[in-house]
């Protein structure tokens, strides 16, 4: 007879029986993601183009429980691979989350800004937010049912707090998600994202040039929540991504959900621009 403690535990798993595939999964807050959902019983393909962290990745949270696909998000056909690689591994996907992004070098005027930047930036987070969507919805319509999330920002609601791409990268998420939902509300598939506020992972590092306590001392000064005594961290976002993906948010869709301690709704320091001297472009 099982005892009451693995009974409480089996009980406990939010994801029985689930299958996710998530993209950028192989660092930051999609690595945490993973080994969260991977903790609550469901099966996780790791999806990414760091082959170096998600292969490792997968001997972490069980080859049995977890697969790595070679994934870039701009290339329709890997994302397609992607898609086909979770049914063909274990008939079925249940939760799409589309975490995969790239953020722009921090140039505070836009006269500076390359286009280049700005379509790559653009390629990534809202074509490749797109196409796991598409994806995703291929597979889950059929099946009648189905969650997908996506990653967007804080940003997706307030302008100021980064660069002019990956500001209007995330309001594309959100307003891609709000389409969606409506779109496949009639399948039963429930379509929502994830807006945090900026914390320590490798593309906020590499935005801010710094890390450890020089990129806590920087969140500080320009990003600091109106919330006091809390520290905003991976795990916080991968629990909001469990809680959407899970049967507790059954009647949520179409949503937005922020992780960023208020912020977003009264607090006018977080301006990037601040910080360069007013100025004109120059003419050739």
């Amino acid at each position: 007879m099982a005892s009451s403690s693995s009974l409480l535990s089996a009980a406990c798993k939010r994801l029985e029986g689930k299958v996710a595939l998530i993209t950028g999964a192989a660092s930051g807050i999609g690595e945490c993601t993973a080994k969260l959902f991977s903790k609550h019983g469901a099966k996780v393909v790791i999806a990414d183009i760091q082959d170096n962290l998600g292969h490792p990745l997968t001997k972490t949270l069980g080859e049995n429980n977890s697969t790595y696909v070679h994934c870039d998000v701009t290339n329709e056909d890997q994302v397609k691979n992607a898609v086909d690689k979770t049914i063909a591994t274990y008939g079925k996907l249940d939760i799409m989350m589309n975490n995969a992004a790239f953020i722009d070098r921090k140039n505070t005027r836009i006269w500076d800004n390359e286009t280049s930047d700005f379509e790559r930036v653009l390629k990534v987070n809202v074509t490749g937010v797109f196409l796991g969507m598409k994806h995703a919805a291929r597979v889950m319509v059929p099946a009648r049912s189905g969650c997908i999330i996506s990653t967007a920002s804080m940003t997706s609601g307030m302008g100021g707090a980064a660069t002019h791409a990956y500001t209007c990268s995330k309001h594309a998420v959100l307003g891609l998600t709000r389409n969606l939902a409506v779109e496949l509300g009639r399948y039963g598939i429930r379509v929502n994202c994830l807006s945090p506020n900026i914390m320590q992972t490798p593309l906020a590092r590499k935005f801010m040039g710094s890390e450890g306590a020089d990129f806590e001392k920087s969140l500080s000064l320009h990003w600091q929540s109106n919330l006091q005594g809390v520290s905003l961290g991976v795990d916080d976002v991968a629990n909001a991504a469990l809680y959407l993906a899970s049967d507790d948010a059954k009647c949520v869709s179409g949503h937005n959900l922020f992780i960023d301690g208020g912020q977003s709704i009264c607090n006018s320091g977080s301006n990037m621009f601040a910080e360069s001297e007013p100025a004109q472009p120059h003419y050739i």
